[in-house]
């Protein structure tokens, strides 16, 4: 039982990394305006958390972990 809760608690830490890599970007953006690599690289980190959600979604899936619900065809 324990292990669904760090699973759970894995999955919503990477999203709140997202979110707050995009408001670093926003940051970024607005303090630069666009003249300067750090949006970039905030963007870069965003782009490559959300890969890393997605591959252990899957990956819990596949091991019985992450079980899909909704409609079943």
């Amino acid at each position: 039982m324990q292990t669904y809760w760090l699973v759970k608690l894995v999955i919503v830490l990477v999203l709140l990394a997202v979110v707050a890599s995009l408001g670093v970007a926003l940051v970024q953006l607005v303090r630069d305006r666009g003249r300067s690599t750090r949006m970039v690289t905030a963007l870069t980190v965003r782009i490559g958390l959300s890969i890393l959600l997605f591959a252990l979604l899957v990956a819990g899936m596949f091991a019985g972990i992450v079980v899909p619900h909704g409609v079943v065809p």
